[in-house]
């Protein structure tokens, strides 16, 4: 049986949607700084896709014969998330955007815990 021409047109979308979305988009390539610590960006990925067609009732036809009309349309938004961060010591996740003082409060106290056992051996 003959593809409907809405396959071709799917196919070619999502082909193009497979190329811009791979691994390295969510969770980036590690960089390695002087001091020996290694920062991994994460982002996160949203995309979103449609296609669709109809028979014609138009005197132009496609080359098999049936009258067809169609289209596809795709979007795909990258959004930083934040650095995590590995070290000799420890491993954080810095977030890319501000948040709330108490987010901030909360993501600090591993850190102060850590130098109150230092100094209470």
């Amino acid at each position: 049986m003959d593809r409907h021409p809405i396959e071709g047109l799917m196919t070619t979308t999502l082909e193009s949607i497979r190329d811009m979305i791979d691994v390295n988009t969510v969770v980036g390539e590690p960089i390695a700084t002087a001091d020996g610590a290694t920062v991994v960006p994460i982002s996160r990925v949203s995309f979103g896709f449609v296609a669709g067609g109809g028979e014609t009732r138009q005197a132009a036809t496609q080359p098999d014969g049936r009258p067809f009309a169609g289209g596809a349309g795709a979007g795909v938004t990258v959004q930083p998330l934040g650095f995590l961060v590995t070290g000799p010591d420890a491993v954080r996740l810095m977030p890319a955007q501000c948040y709330q003082p108490i987010d901030r409060v909360i993501e600090l106290i591993p850190q102060v815990v850590a130098e109150l056992k230092k100094m209470n051996p």
